[in-house]
């Protein structure tokens, strides 16, 4: 059954057992009209048959003794006076005779005999022989002494052939299965406009659905009825609605908190600026101050430098979250736009690196620089020496691809912690509360790759050692 639905739609399925209960129904009906017809037919023939027989013989004149010659006559004529091909058989003591050429009968059978002799009203019996059903019919001969009707110890028995009522049932049969297909055919018309009227609602919900799926909250089904696929539609439609009102605030809420992340960014970006310049100047003279005055200056002078990068990293996120980020490309020399990442930040002592010359791409360089140095970064701090960065190109199909790989030294990843890597503000040890970064820098670098049309991924190499590779397409920017 899960295989014929699996491979059958619902409207096959419909139309099939609408036409299969159609045929049961057919079927069962034209079985009990059968055997009822059958049954009244040849009762009708019985009784016809015993009730002609019966009378025959009561007016036929019996003589005692029996004379053969007359008892043969006497037989022929009331196989005359019967239907077509009947026959009949005499039995007096060891006497046999009868109205054809053999004397006796394989038709009557020692059950009719036994129960002929202890009836004087006689009786019959339905056999079939040889594949030929055949009335057998049993009756005394009696003569009047005055005193009632005395058996004479003559039996007669009529032999008549029952082809004309079986012709009959089996055409009866025959009408009935000609007659089943055109009524399937018939059928098939109320059981197409069932599927139809079914299904109707079903491909409604179907479109609907998908409308959903595709972020049209706004969709509704029209509800037709008051039956439970109407209260479906109905029940379909309420879920839309709660949807689509919770779709809604959250979107706002959302809305509210990217712009309250934007606001607040930018507002703190001028006490920022100028809280910068009085670190550096303190710490220009934090080596006149006394230790504990120096300590304090430059902590505080590192944590300004934290919260600038911290709000710096907030605006740049919320421009992501804006649809606000653009690309300014530019055909650079890549091997060469990684050193000057290095070099800007002072790592080329810090980070090994294998960048062929020669290869060209069209990128963003602004956008290219904070990838490399947010994945520079990150190796450097939760990673180990040597760090690495690996640069190639390679062909896939009918697109080449940029690939950069930034890799260390350390311990790894844990395997729990890759697939939140790249989450916002996410902690791989819950007890680090407070690091250099921001906890946006590989978010960040995540929504760069993802402007420039290409993926960037975390894995652990076989040797040891975090690896994390950006792939940028180098065609079809």
């Amino acid at each position: 059954m899960k295989l014929f639905a699996a491979r059958f739609g619902l409207r096959t399925r419909l139309i099939a057992a609408f036409l299969l209960v159609a045929a049961i129904s057919a079927v069962t009906t034209a079985t009990l009209t059968y055997r009822e017809a059958r049954s009244a037919i040849l009762q009708q023939a019985q009784d016809t048959a015993v009730d002609q027989f019966r009378d025959r013989i009561g007016a036929l004149a019996v003589t005692l003794p029996v004379d053969e010659e007359q008892l043969r006559r006497n037989c022929q004529h009331l196989a005359r006076e019967g239907k077509p091909q009947t026959r009949v058989f005499a039995e007096y003591g060891k006497l046999r005779v009868s109205s054809s050429d053999r004397p006796t009968s394989n038709v009557i059978t020692p059950a009719l005999r036994d129960a002929v002799r202890g009836n004087a009203s006689g009786s019959f019996q339905r056999v079939v022989k040889d594949g030929r059903p055949w009335l057998t019919v049993g009756m005394p001969a009696l003569f009047d002494r005055g005193d009632g009707r005395q058996p004479t110890g003559l039996f007669l028995y009529a032999v008549i052939p029952l082809t004309t009522e079986e012709a009959n049932v089996k055409a009866m049969v025959t009408a009935a299965r000609d007659g089943a297909l055109p009524a399937l055919l018939i059928a098939l018309v109320p059981a197409l406009l069932a599927a139809r009227s079914v299904l109707r609602p079903v491909r409604d919900l179907r479109r609907a659905a998908a409308g959903i799926g595709r972020g049209e909250l706004d969709t509704r089904i029209e509800v037709r009825g008051s039956d439970e696929l109407a209260e479906l539609a109905w029940t379909f439609n309420e879920s839309s609605t709660k949807l689509q009102e919770s779709v809604e605030e959250l979107r706002r809420a959302e809305a509210r908190a990217r712009r309250f992340a934007s606001d607040v960014s930018h507002e703190l970006r001028t006490p920022l600026a100028g809280m910068l310049a009085v670190t550096e100047v303190l710490d220009e003279d934090a080596a006149q101050l006394n230790a504990d005055t120096a300590a304090a200056v430059r902590l505080i002078s590192a944590e300004t430098g934290k919260l600038a990068t911290l709000v710096e990293d907030l605006m740049e996120i919320s421009r992501f979250d804006a649809k606000a980020a653009d690309l300014h490309l530019d055909e650079v020399d890549v091997a060469e736009t990684i050193r000057k990442t290095l070099q800007s930040r002072r790592w080329e002592d810090k980070v090994d690196t294998e960048l062929p010359d020669g290869v060209r791409a069209l990128l963003d360089p602004r956008r290219f620089d904070v990838v490399v140095a947010n994945l520079v970064g990150n190796a450097l701090r939760h990673g180990a020496r040597p760090v690495t960065v690996r640069l190639r190109t390679e062909s896939r199909g009918a697109t080449s691809w940029l690939v950069t790989e930034v890799a260390d030294n350390g311990p790894g990843i844990d395997p729990a912690v890759l697939p939140h890597i790249f989450d916002r503000f996410y902690k791989a040890d819950a007890a680090r509360t407070r690091s250099a970064g921001s906890g946006l820098g590989l978010a960040i670098t995540q929504e760069n790759v993802r402007l420039h049309g290409g993926t960037v991924h975390a894995a652990n190499e076989n040797g040891g050692g975090a690896v994390l590779t950006v792939e940028l397409p180098l065609e079809g920017q």
